[in-house]
């Protein structure tokens, strides 16, 4: 089962543990394992103000009810295309929505996914 883990965490590991993984990349190294399936947080309230219900809501659906666009999941979850759209995007900016494209018809349309089966959270003490 994959887990993606949200970490609450004091801002500078959160900027060292950025630090190493862009040293990494820069350097040709292997990015450590992990580094890039945690979202980092520094407090819970931050945590909770992007882990809305609504989202939390848009991810359950995209993973047991797989629509067909981001047009079905506005409607499957009964809101504002919009407002849909904003949060697949800010999902998909976190690596927690993937967003394929595919045709339908004469265009092509936005598919989410996603790529786990549980959020897991950390808070460090």
């Amino acid at each position: 089962m994959k887990t993606v883990s949200f970490s609450i965490r004091p801002l500078s590991d959160l900027m060292d543990d950025d630090a190493r993984t862009f040293e990494a990349v820069r350097s040709g190294r292997q990015v450590p394992k992990g580094a890039r399936e945690e979202v980092g947080f520094t407090s819970i309230e931050a945590a909770r103000n992007f882990l809305t219900r609504e989202r939390l809501a848009l991810l359950h659906a995209i993973k047991n009810r797989r629509p067909n666009s981001i047009y079905d999941l506005a409607k499957m979850t009964g809101r504002d295309l919009k407002n849909v759209q904003e949060d697949v995007r800010l999902l998909e900016r976190h690596g927690l929505v993937r967003i394929a494209r595919r045709p339908r018809g004469s265009r092509k349309v936005k598919v989410p996914s996603v790529p786990f089966e549980e959020i897991a959270l950390k808070i460090a003490i």
